[in-house]
């Protein structure tokens, strides 16, 4: 080809002064042109092609080759295989353009197959996304390894086409880097050593809530890479936490409740002990009008009026026989409330407890679930029960504790 075009220069009156040159030029000129057209003819008539047939079928995983560009990254492989054929044809051996179109062939043509490895990597990984119904396989992690190898390897055989030296010959001389390695991917192995973890435990998966104080971290899992994990907060901020902090520290995982139907409520109402008092028989006369503790109040009295029977004791004397309270009364009135509650959970746990009395009142704590995990109907749920609870409060007679304000002194001052 060479000498072809040295012929054809000749004819064309070139001076032998200048015909080496310009063969050298026109040879490479050639090469290059033939690779832009090439690429221009794969990229703008052939991938179009593809395009239009991978849109017409009914498949869902091509149309990832395109979203991921894995016939982007094929079709720019071609330039670079054209200027690795046709330069040895085109140019003598031993001419140095020669070579150096040969090294920047070879050198992107590895790193081009490193970008569609890459490519073809993440379409695995999206269809896995789509298809997995438990995503606790490391896959993620294990693709960036696979990456990380990938280039690796794409590095050293580039730096052996640069240097005419055998990759093996690269490959011995890494020996004594390992300590250096070892300390430059340290975070990378760690990483890798978390996400087994994480994946063998079944500790977390995109999509799970989690909590991680230490870092500020409190949303849904995005990703669970390599070297971070992703968190998206509530509030649509997103927060990277070391994925090997997952086993090194703490973190609460939502997940169970999700699966449970439910999301929990656990709150107190402190009561004002000074407001703690018995019924007479007046007040639970109108507290029977209440549907919800009706047959609670006659089961109660039929209770009490047997047992001060068995004990003699006269039923006006409040010293010595058993009588009803306001606060539980209104501690069952409160059960009963949440047990015929719409959003209340059913299946789940539900109670009303005492807790031990404090500086500040005697703690009615409310433990039970809802059956709506949204996060703004849980506390719209929440809000309205307590609204509820607090406003029935003195009609049992019982006080909602809380520290003196300064319409409390006006008030005061007035009377």
């Amino acid at each position: 080809m060479n000498e072809l075009l040295s012929t054809w220069l000749t004819q064309q009156g070139i001076d032998a002064q200048y015909l080496p040159v310009t063969t050298k030029l026109l040879g490479t000129f050639i090469i290059l042109l033939i690779a832009a057209l090439s690429y221009y003819l794969a990229k703008y008539q052939v991938l179009k092609i593809v395009k239009k047939v991978i849109i017409r079928t009914k498949n869902t995983w091509d149309d990832l080759l395109l979203e991921h560009k894995v016939f982007t990254n094929l079709v720019l492989l071609i330039p670079f295989i054209v200027i690795l054929f046709l330069t040895p044809i085109t140019l003598p051996p031993e001419e140095p353009l020669a070579y150096l179109l040969s090294v920047i062939a070879r050198v992107a043509i590895c790193f081009q197959v490193a970008n569609s490895i890459s490519a073809i990597l993440n379409v695995v990984k999206s269809i896995y996304q789509q298809s997995a119904k438990q995503r606790y396989i490391p896959l993620n992690s294990a693709i960036q390894v696979i990456k990380l190898v990938v280039y690796l390897v794409a590095t050293i055989l580039a730096l052996s086409y640069i240097l005419d030296r055998s990759p093996i010959y690269l490959l011995s001389g890494l020996g004594a880097l390992t300590a250096v390695l070892l300390l430059v991917f340290q975070d990378t192995i760690k990483g890798l050593v978390a996400s087994i973890q994480i994946s063998a435990n079944r500790m977390v998966a995109p999509g799970d809530w989690v909590e991680i104080p230490q870092y500020g971290a409190d949303g849904d899992v995005l990703e669970i890479g390599l070297n971070t994990v992703k968190i998206q907060n509530f509030d649509k901020t997103v927060t990277t936490v070391p994925t090997y902090a997952l086993i090194s520290g703490s973190f609460k995982n939502w997940r169970d409740m999700f699966s449970s139907g439910g999301r929990r409520i656990k709150r107190t109402i402190t009561v004002d002990i000074a407001s703690i008092e018995f019924y007479n028989q007046d007040q639970i006369d109108h507290l029977s009008k209440i549907s919800l503790i009706h047959d609670y109040l006659k089961a109660k009295q039929q209770e009490i009026s047997a047992n001060n029977k068995v004990t003699n004791s006269v039923s006006n004397d409040e010293l010595n026989t058993r009588q009803l309270t306001n606060i539980g009364t209104f501690r069952a009135y409160i059960e009963a409330y949440l047990k015929q509650h719409d959003k209340v959970h059913h299946q789940l746990t539900c109670m009303v407890r005492q807790l031990a009395a404090t500086d500040t009142g005697l703690p009615l704590e409310l433990y039970f679930f809802s059956n709506d995990q949204n996060w703004v109907n849980y506390e719209v749920i929440q809000a309205d029960i307590f609204d509820h609870l607090f406003a029935m409060a003195p009609h049992f007679g019982i006080r909602i504790f809380q520290h003196p304000t300064g319409y409390d002194w006006h008030k005061n001052n007035q009377g």
